[in-house]
């Protein structure tokens, strides 16, 4: 008979493991990283009414450019010219647009460009002016640059001494404006209540002076001499009242050097300062650079005055990853220069043509760096 022990031991019954739950933390981080997820597509959808500016390709106006045909051409190019090899650079500045009215970068986009520091993040209406579309600020920016090398090129032979006569010429004429039905495009205006005017300023400043009295506008049209009667009308533009003649005007010159620059895609009028320096480059003998790389930027206007531009931050930056060390400046932009300067470029402000050829000469001739004026301790 076989005996069993009564006493024989049995596994335990095994019962389900009890869920092991998240902590808050862990629940609120999850939801935390949830939310960051949908508002960060959402925001990639979303238009964000800025675009961002970043520094554009630049251009030496002492070598050459891409004309239409694909072919490699002077950039800048006159007759007889005296210096037609240098070892140095005038470098001109662009800045890109990122972004337009039609597609507006994405929220993400404008916040690596926020910590970038030689990027910019700007509302879109002031550079794409509402109602205007982008095709119609390239045709703008277009006549700009077409301006600012008429500009440069008579400030440049007046420096040296040139005569270049100036005319101011009617371009447009608004259908609903004081000279509706008198002015026509073509016409040259000579004077404004008998005293002769060579500005589109001095024809401005006339009409303002006249607190909106009748003026008197001497004009010559296909060579014949006239005069009419115009009353301006009142305008409020940015909460001041001005005058208007209803006319878009236009200076051109009789330039008695055959001066030709050659520059695609690129508009505005902020390069006028540098093609003006290429220009007398050009057409005196030695090399303003003395080997050095220097880039600018400025308007110009046929008198030699150079004004400020917009996006210098970002033409700062243009120009160090060029490789230029020395920077000319317009004095009017001094206070967005201070303080951005990247190392390894030295900035010296200008406000006139003569005072950018003085920096250049100081420049090659190792002279007074310190004598040259500058924007700050910034620089």
């Amino acid at each position: 008979m076989t005996l069993f022990d009564q006493n024989v031991s049995r596994a335990p019954a095994t019962e389900p493991a009890t869920p092991r739950r998240w902590g808050r933390g862990t629940v609120t981080g999850a939801w935390a990283l949830t939310l960051a997820i949908v508002v960060l597509f959402v925001l990639t959808l979303v238009p964000s009414g800025y675009v961002i500016q970043q520094p554009g390709p630049v251009y030496d106006t002492l070598g050459t450019s891409t004309n239409a045909d694909g072919q490699q051409v002077p950039l800048i190019t006159v007759p007889n010219e005296q210096n037609a090899a240098t070892d140095g650079q005038l470098d001109l500045l662009t800045v890109q647009v990122s972004g337009n009215r039609e597609r507006t970068p994405s929220w993400i986009e404008l916040l690596q460009a926020w910590f970038d520091p030689s990027r910019a993040v700007v509302p879109i209406d002031r550079i794409f002016p509402a109602g205007q579309s982008t095709e119609q600020r390239n045709t703008e920016n277009a006549a700009l640059m077409t301006d600012s090398q008429n500009e440069a090129s008579a400030a440049a032979l007046r420096e040296q001494g040139y005569t270049v006569p100036q005319t101011i010429t009617v371009i447009t004429v608004d259908e609903a404006g004081a000279t509706a039905g008198i002015l026509q495009q073509n016409d040259v205006i000579t004077s404004v209540n008998g005293t002769d005017v060579t500005s589109v300023e001095g024809v401005r400043s006339a009409v303002q002076d006249a607190a909106g009295a009748p003026v008197t506008l001497g004009f010559d049209r296909d060579g014949s001499a006239r005069t009419a009667e115009v009353t301006p009308k009142p305008t409020d533009v940015n909460g001041q009242q001005q005058f208007l003649l209803g006319v878009g005007l236009g200076i051109s010159f009789d330039l008695p050097v055959d001066v030709q620059i050659q520059l695609n895609d690129v508009g505005g009028p902020s390069a006028g300062m540098m093609f003006a320096l290429g220009i007398i480059d050009k057409m005196t003998p030695g090399d303003l650079t003395g080997g050095q790389h220097i880039a600018g930027t400025g308007t110009i206007d046929a008198d030699g005055n150079v004004g400020p531009i917009g996006g210098i931050r970002q033409k700062l930056y243009g120009a160090r990853d060029a490789g230029a060390t020395w920077f000319l400046a317009p004095e009017a932009n001094c206070n967005e220069v201070v303080g951005h300067v990247p190392d390894g470029i030295r900035v010296f402000s200008t406000s006139t043509l003569s005072q950018s050829l003085t920096a250049l000469e100081t420049i090659r001739d190792g002279g007074d760096l310190d004598a040259l004026p500058t924007c700050g301790s910034g620089s």
